[in-house]
């Protein structure tokens, strides 16, 4: 059992609720915190992020999205055969890439996270008590395969070079073109994300030995319990408030990686 185990699963846990909320898959938040509280290496960090996400860890969140009809097998389907392709791309990427620039790389993505989770259009618009945009309604779930698969293709290519589970790809795609409210979309990326989509990029990560099993063992043990407390939260309440936080935390990360 390695050292800081039971911070490993409550780390498992936190992972998990967000994974839940907002469909992200958990990797945006274990491989920042490996990195910055347990001291990991970039790589290796996104290789255990990745092995830990590769089981069918968020099974319950999904039944909760399915069983509140929230969850498009016809669209999770195509992306997440687009992510099995693109988890390859990305770990193979990330293993051509100086470290200095992968850490450059993932800090601008960890920005584009941040604004994601902020949201500082709606922010502002709360503070000049001006209505924000109306959330578009859902729309038609039967987008061209193809176009589906390239989602995931993306997704999966920011999968494996950053450890994540995809998602923050997928949810902004599928509200701005296929018109899903949030939860919907949330469903469906946790749905697509269910298969074990990373299965290529662990392997790229495990033969260069980037991969803690153990580690990811104890991030998984508390990943189960999170992210269907995480699905039950997003279908009950508001999560506005834990959204601003997180991407305020990831913001920090974000510099840190930058200018660190």
């Amino acid at each position: 059992m390695p050292d800081h185990a039971v911070a490993l699963v409550i780390l498992g846990v936190a992972a998990g609720i967000l994974s839940g909320m907002f469909g992200i898959g958990g990797g945006v938040v274990i491989v920042p915190i490996l990195t910055t509280f347990f001291g990991i290496e970039l790589r290796t960090a996104t290789g255990t992020s990745l092995a830990t996400l590769m089981l069918p860890l968020g099974i319950f969140a999904v039944i909760a999205y399915y069983r509140a009809g929230k969850l498009k097998i016809p669209v999770a389907v195509p992306v997440g055969v687009g992510l099995i392709l693109g988890s390859w791309i990305g770990a193979n990427a990330a293993f051509a890439l100086p470290t200095k620039t992968l850490q450059i790389i993932y800090g601008l993505f960890l920005i584009y996270a941040s604004w994601r989770f902020l949201e500082p259009r709606k922010w502002l618009a709360e503070i000049q008590h001006t209505a924000p945009p109306p959330a578009p309604s859902e729309g038609a779930t039967n987008g061209r395969w193809y176009l589906l698969v390239l989602v995931g293709v993306l997704a999966g290519i920011a999968s494996g070079l950053f450890g994540i589970g995809g998602g923050l790809v997928i949810v902004p795609v599928l509200i701005t073109f296929l018109h899903f409210d949030q939860r919907a979309a949330v469903g469906t990326s946790l749905g697509a994300l269910l298969l074990p989509v990373s299965l290529p990029a662990v392997i790229t990560y495990y033969e260069s030995g980037k991969v803690l099993v153990t580690t990811a063992v104890m991030i998984g043990i508390g990943l189960v319990f999170g992210a269907f407390a995480g699905a039950k939260i997003a279908l009950g309440l508001s999560p506005k408030t834990v959204k601003r936080l997180y991407g305020i935390f990831l913001l920090i990360v974000a510099l840190r990686f930058i200018f660190g």
